[in-house]
């Protein structure tokens, strides 16, 4: 606001703001008071006998002594001429300060007589100088007492400055007001995001559209006794744009937008949690109409119960049991919507999804074919792209990327293009942006593999290949390559299809497609290997979901065992017998070895063709679709996608 001030009437240059940071200044003075106390304004003098001192004085080495009557302490000063003889006293650096030694008496000891008398024993030249008086210790009880305590509150003040900050206190001190909720507001920002930043997520879009709506106009609703909607609640997986949504519908309603963390609301301190729900609701109270943005709420929003037994904290529930009191209490919240993201609605407490708080949940889903093209013309716009650019080329081979997903890729591209040196960023180098971030960095040592570990390797890509290729309800292989990348020796891209419902035949040739690699080495080398690993343990899960959840199974049934509300929680017994279980198994183990004979009974009666894949894939180490097609022929495919050919379906070609 005051830089908006200043340059009114003119543009002004900004005043250069200089803030001291008292931190500086109480180190300083920490550091200073114990170099006081360390030091004590001397010399560091040894500390030594009376009998010593007497033998000093008889020495003639003595030029003065300083006596204090009630503390019964001396000081003693040695003439410059005889430092020399005490200099392996203090290590060989004779010190040229006074005092340099000091020494105890006891309460016996008469300075008056037994100075006097030791003087006179000297001649005239050796005598010595006697200064004795009484300490006055009154300021340096005082300091000893303040000063310990003084020490304390300086440090505290400036230790925990910074977490008072943090929880909202006042004035930089910890606990002054840690209710306080640390939310960011945005008020109207100079360039606001609307739903013209948002590419894709047209369905999202379309029903968030409605609340902005309520905001702009809710006389056009309550005129006919409607209720603006409490809130609205994004699902979605990670990185498909839920943060990005809600502001854009703060810039579309041109209303004050608090954001705030579900983790934010719980901290160390008891009923902190609580506190900061109602200062958040008091804040929007204060600037509805408005919209509030609760991003990971499940944080807070697990359902109540579920941590039973595995922690005795319920400063999270009580957070909870707040905010559902907020949301839909005995208070009226009237133009305050509260927009709240999670990928984790399943876990969210059922109070907190019930009408009338979060009247309605809106999906956001993995942006699809149009979308993602959208999604890279906006990352796009600040690259210098190389002429005919084939963005929706590049849009189909990237299937179930997500925006966060997408604009990674196009930063990759052009770090990539900028390290081969290139003056715009090309098609290939978005590719191998791909390729990096579903595989890894790329690794071109060449001891990373023997000869036979390499040509194992090949046939084991290959036959994931071929098999991949042969299968219609397989997803089609776009490349196949023996270049390490990752932890893994050999990669085989396929195209996922875009589908919403999968058949139980798909299912049975994905698994054939991931049992490729494994079966390629038992034909090759006679024996299995460990590269498979990976392979076995998604082919697996497939099985066992097929048996469990999805009823696929004859001797099982059409059974589910699936929760998807999941409300057992931490119960640690199975829904089914043991019996049940010993069936499961023996269908999985079934299944799996009937998959494992189909793959096997494939590649033998295509070994010609198994074999030269293998052969040029250990030749040229990487090959693509057209390679596979004049060896394998044209992949066949699956009846529904000859249906979506026929139909003239644009997706076809990501099937």
């Amino acid at each position: 606001m005051a830089d908006n001030q200043n340059n009114r009437g003119g543009n002004k240059p900004k005043r250069l703001v200089v803030r001291f940071n008292l931190s500086w200044l109480y180190i300083l003075l920490i550091l200073g008071i114990g170099y006081l106390l360390m030091t004590n304004g001397s010399a560091n003098p040894q500390k030594v006998e009376w009998a010593d001192v007497e033998a000093m004085i008889m020495a003639g080495d003595v030029k003065e002594i300083h006596f204090v009557r009630n503390d019964y302490k001396g000081s003693v000063t040695i003439r410059q001429d005889r430092l020399a003889k005490y200099s392996d006293r203090f290590g060989g650096n004779i010190p040229r300060q006074s005092p340099h030694f000091i020494f105890l008496t006891s309460t016996k000891f008469f300075p008056e007589e037994t100075f006097g008398q030791l003087n006179g024993e000297l001649p005239a030249d050796q005598r010595f100088k006697v200064v004795m008086e009484n300490n006055s210790r009154t300021w340096t009880q005082v300091l000893e007492w303040l000063i310990f305590p003084i020490l304390l509150i300086l440090m505290w003040v400036w230790m925990f400055r910074g977490i008072g900050r943090n929880m909202g206190g006042g004035g930089g001190m910890p606990g002054f007001n840690p209710g306080k909720a640390p939310s960011k507001i945005s008020e109207k920002p100079e360039h606001p995001v609307t739903f013209k930043d948002v590419a894709g997520l047209y369905g999202a879009k379309e029903e968030v559209k409605e609340i902005v709506d309520f905001l702009k106009s809710p006389a056009k609703y309550t005129a006919l006794g409607a209720k603006i909607p409490q809130g609205a609640l994004l699902v979605g997986p990670p990185g498909t744009g839920k943060t990005l949504l809600a502001k854009a519908v703060a810039g579309e309603a041109a209303v004050p937008f608090l954001s705030i963390s579900g983790s934010d609301f719980v901290e160390m301190f008891v009923g902190v949690g609580a506190s900061r729900v109602r200062d958040l609701f008091q804040q929007a109270k204060e600037k509805a109409p408005c919209i509030v943005f609760i991003d990971e709420i499940d944080a807070v929003g697990r359902a109540r119960g579920k941590n039973v037994g595995f922690s005795s904290n319920d400063e999270r529930e009580n957070t909870l049991n707040q905010l559902l009191t907020e949301m839909d209490g005995f208070s009226t919240n009237s133009g305050v919507i509260v927009l709240a993201a999670t990928n984790r609605a399943d876990i969210l407490d059922k109070a907190l999804m019930r009408a009338g708080r979060f009247d309605r949940q809106i999906h956001v889903d993995l942006p699809e074919l149009k979308e993602r093209e959208e999604i890279f013309k906006v990352h796009m716009r600040s690259l210098k792209i190389a002429e005919n650019f084939d963005l929706e080329f590049i849009a189909k081979h990237t299937p179930g990327f997500s925006g966060a997903d997408i604009a990674n890729v196009c930063n990759e591209a052009a770090l990539t293009a900028a390290r081969k040196g290139k003056n715009s960023v090309e098609m290939q180098d978005f590719l191998d942006a791909v390729d990096r971030i579903v595989g890894g960095i790329e690794r071109k040592n060449a001891t990373i593999m023997t000869p036979a570990e390499k040509r194992t390797t090949a046939y084991h890509e290959a036959g994931h290949a071929v098999v991949g290729w042969l299968l219609p309800n397989a997803d089609p292989v776009f490349k196949v390559s023996l270049v390490p990348r990752g932890q893994a020796l050999g990669i085989t891209w396929s195209l996922p299809s875009e589908r919403k419902i999968v058949s139980k035949s798909v299912m049975l040739d994905q698994m054939c497609m991931l049992y490729g690699g494994r079966v390629a080495e038992e034909i090759i080398n006679g024996e299995p290997a460990t590269g498979a690993l990976n392979d076995l343990e998604r082919l697996t899960k497939i099985a066992y979901s097929m048996v469990q959840y999805y009823g696929m199974s004859d001797k099982i049934g059409q059974i589910s065992f699936y929760d998807s509300t999941g409300s057992r929680g931490y119960d640690l017994s199975k829904p089914y017998s043991e019996k049940t279980a010993e069936m499961i198994d023996q269908e999985v183990r079934s299944l799996v070895d009937g998959m494992h004979d189909r793959t096997m009974d494939l590649l033998r009666s295509n070994m010609d063709a198994f074999t030269k894949v293998a052969e040029i894939l250990l030749e040229k180490e990487v090959i693509f679709a057209d390679d596979l097609e004049a060896i394998l022929g044209p992949k066949v495919k699956a009846e529904t996608d000859a249906v979506k050919e026929d139909n003239g379906d644009g997706n076809e070609q990501c099937s």
